[in-house]
């Protein structure tokens, strides 16, 4: 039975993902957010979990059963019968007896399942027409009817008068409900609208069901209502529920749970500045409406716990989550009913709880049992807790995450030629694999993704080295067989440091330099990479300590090193130390061990806060066509709103030469120079999101003269997907392009380049705009490897099929 309703969706929003924004979000969507429990029921002896964003799998719903020693065991997972990556089965779910109803929004769709000795089998699939958006949002079910919700339901009358034929269509959020028709046969009866909303008000993001009575939630609507209909001999809407104290950003209605004896539950998480509360509802047959009874408080009154952002009642109390509490540590309150009211409050937390994991997002309960999700746990991928009665007392068994259903092994062995258009499940032109190790084999746990990567030789014995960024730490692999890659080791993040997304690292005379972005006090690690020629086989993978840690800094976004010069520029500085407004921080590094501060530079007529940001810069002792800065240090940052060209030979004076931009830029992210410094390559992370280009794309400026940069050509590529960091070498160019992978790109015509072959590391899904797939790329091995670390897939070693590219 569901007892429960979850987050609401925009408190997920709020607490655990970022907005659309270039490498800035903490929490924004990366491929291994899959929002594991972010929906829970229970149903007799078994839970069910939702899964409904795994970048490499359609939507899933686990099913966990309890074993005869009490304990929890994943039993199977279900996907639907024509399940894709994306549709996102399992946003909602509704279990009663020994039917399952999954809604899965992005497919339109809702799917009821049936179990018997044999499993759990797809028996409906329910469908609604084009122009709905969004089936499958809510969902509910009773023994003979099927509730599911919608974001927006086209409804077209027509009427006749005097000979003419007028339309009225009405486009807004709706519940559908459907009839069974036979054992297996279900027909929609009715489209329930509110007559008292409009368009924006979150209609039916929730919706419980319970007899005679179907509740509605609205939680954007002012401070929020719940929407109340009754079955007579129709559905009929018969009272809108709300507490008219709140704020207009309250969410009433974020949660709802029925709580026996004809009463329900209400949350408002974002009442009280997100303190939040919960109402107490009870129905009185006498007078045929709702009447309010009481309201739920947290006993410590703390601001932003978001308390009642998830409710469930186990049949004998309530249960109320407040992920945000205590730095989104979270916890859940349990209410027990004492003498006609709510009372004896519990507060139920776990000590072993970190920052950010959100206890009590998600609720769902039963006899003796209560589920919770924790999203922000294991990285951001989510897990559950179990809290079982034994002995009266409530105890919680550990975390519970899938076990089943991984999608990628390692690829190892020898070389595999693309061939038709494919390798394995990749989509390729021109370039074969050499090999993949995913994540876990180069020691990322679950949650753990993949950032930069770059590549060292070892001078002495020709062997190539793979620097592989993890969130959590560095991983080195050796590709000198690149068939048959072998993880040496790992540089783990300093110690007081926080795992986070963005990671860095370029090499200088044998040592690898190392940054992390809005990871705490992270700064610079130096690491002696001539350690990983001396770790025997039965020492890998060996962790290693960094050799030095440059302090000036705590987080920064990217590390640029001019070898030439002996300079590292540290660019996008923040948390402390130094941060030149996050422009360049520039240390010389001579001395590899003994690194030194020599001055700031950063152009304010640049970046999105006016202080010179640098996302990341190229910098060159330049012996280019301009021969007014010949044998001058420059250095070109790409800076959020334009790329800046500086002088920055003498540190303690270094000058800004010129800026250039172009009017529909969204963020000005990396670039790389052709060989003969004439033209500069540079991509924009956020124009293909924000509808500014179609396609990917790639500017072209023409350096010929620094001082007045001139864009010459937006070459745009075949697929649409996001552009992240690109390489030059020689006459070609390799390019990053998340979702769509690796693509090389002829630049012999500087001003014309073309793709010519490329690996998708990403198999799954379209080649749209967003941040999956292949962050970085290295193509500077002298045996013609590259290698492409790929966010959420790891690590891939390829080479061209034609030697020639």
């Amino acid at each position: 039975m569901r007892t429960y309703l979850i987050l609401g969706v925009v408190l997920v929003g709020l607490l655990w993902s970022g907005g659309v924004a270039a490498q800035t979000a903490p929490f924004g969507d990366r491929a291994q957010q899959k929002k594991f429990a972010r929906v829970l029921d229970v149903e007799g002896p078994l839970v069910f979990a939702g899964e409904p964003k795994n970048a490499h799998t359609p939507g899933r719903v686990y099913v966990f059963d309890q074993k005869t020693d009490s304990t929890w065991a994943e039993s199977t997972y279900l996907e639907a019968g024509d399940g894709a990556v994306g549709d996102q089965f399992g946003t909602a779910l509704d279990a009663k007896g020994d039917r399952l109803l999954v809604g899965a929004p992005a497919a339109n769709a809702a799917y009821l399942w049936q179990q018997s000795k044999n499993g759990w089998t797809q028996v409906a699939r329910l469908t609604a027409p084009d122009s709905t958006v969004g089936f499958g949002r809510s969902v509910a079910l009773t023994r003979t009817r099927l509730f599911v919700g919608t974001e927006t339901t086209v409804t077209v009358t027509t009427m006749t008068t005097d000979s003419t034929t007028t339309a009225d269509t009405t486009a807004t959020a709706a519940v559908h409900v459907f009839e069974e028709t036979s054992e297996t046969g279900w027909a929609e009866s009715s489209v329930l609208r509110s007559r008292q909303l409009g368009e924006g008000t979150g209609f039916g993001g929730s919706i419980a069901v319970q007899g005679r009575h179907l509740l509605v939630s609205a939680p954007r609507r002012e401070g929020g209502s719940v929407v109340a209909f009754r079955q007579d001999s129709t559905w009929t809407e018969a009272q809108a529920l709300a507490a008219d104290e709140l704020s207009s950003s309250a969410r009433f209605g974020s949660s709802l749970a029925w709580t026996g004896d004809g009463r329900v539950a209400v949350g408002a998480p974002r009442a009280y500045d997100a303190t939040g509360v919960a109402y107490t509802f009870r129905y009185k047959a006498s007078a045929k409406a709702w009447q309010r009874e009481g309201r739920l408080f947290p006993y410590d009154g703390a601001t932003r716990q978001y308390f009642g952002a998830a409710l469930a009642h186990d049949g004998t109390d309530v249960w109320v989550g407040a992920p945000g509490l205590q730095n989104q540590r979270g916890a859940l309150y349990r209410f027990a009913w004492r003498d006609s009211t709510w009372a004896d409050v519990t507060r139920v937390a776990h000590d072993r709880t970190e920052a950010g994991t959100g206890l009590g997002a998600s609720l769902a309960a039963g006899d003796r049992v209560v589920a919770t999700g924790l999203p922000g746990d294991d990285h951001r991928s989510g897990t559950m807790a179990l809290y079982s009665l034994a002995t009266n007392e409530w105890t919680r068994d550990s975390t519970i995450a899938p076990t089943t259903g991984r999608v990628f092994a390692s690829l190892t062995g020898e070389r595999r030629p693309c061939a038709s258009g494919t390798v394995e499940a990749f989509s390729c032109d021109g370039v074969d694999l050499q090999s993949f190790l995913p994540i876990r084999a180069i020691g990322g746990e679950r949650g753990i993704e993949l950032n930069d990567i770059w590549g060292w030789t070892d001078p002495n014995t020709g062997a190539e080295y793979a620097l592989v960024g993890r969130t959590d730490g560095t991983a080195f692999v050796d590709v000198s067989d690149p068939a048959t890659p072998v993880y040496v080791g790992e540089l783990p993040l300093t110690d007081g440091a926080r795992v986070n997304s963005w990671r860095d690292v370029k090499v200088y005379k044998n040592y690898a330099f190392v940054v992390a972005d809005n990871a705490g006090r992270h700064g610079m690690q130096i690491f002696d990479l001539t350690q990983l020629r001396d770790v025997d086989a039965d020492r890998q993978p060996a962790t290693f300590e960094p050799t030095a840690v440059y302090d000036k800094i705590n987080s920064a976004h990217n590390v640029v090193i001019n070898e030439e010069s002996g300079y590292a520029y540290i660019v996008g500085g923040s948390g402390g130390g130094k941060t030149c407004g996050g422009g360049l921080h520039m240390v010389n590094i001579q001395d590899p061990l003994n690194p030194s501060f020599e001055g700031c530079f950063a152009d304010r007529s640049t970046g999105r806060s006016g202080t010179g940001y640098s996302h990341d810069a190229q910098c060159v002792m330049y012996d280019g066509p301009d021969e007014q800065y010949q044998g001058r240090e420059i250095c070109i940052g790409s800076n959020e709103t334009a790329i800046s060209v500086a002088d920055v030979t003498e540190k303690d004076s270094a000058t800004a030469i010129t800026t250039a931009s172009y009017p529909d830029h969204g963020y000005v992210h990396q670039g790389w120079f052709t060989d003969d410094q004439r033209y500069f390559y540079q991509n924009d992370e956020l124009d293909e999101l924000q509808g500014k280009a179609d396609r990917t794309r790639t500017l072209v400026w023409d350096m010929k003269d620094l001082d007045n940069p001139v864009l010459v050509n937006q070459l745009l590529l075949p697929e649409g997907s996001t552009d992240h960091n690109l390489y030059v070498q020689g006459d070609r160019m390799y390019q990053a392009n998340y979702k769509s992978g690796l693509r090389i790109l002829d630049i012999s015509d500087r001003e014309s380049p073309k793709e010519i072959a490329h690996f998708d590391t990403q198999p799954y899904g379209k080649n749209s705009p967003g941040f999956q797939g292949a962050w970085s790329v290295y193509p500077y091995f002298d045996s013609g490897v590259i290698v492409v670390s790929s966010i959420g897939e790891g690590l891939f070693v390829l080479t061209s099929s034609k030697q020639e590219l």
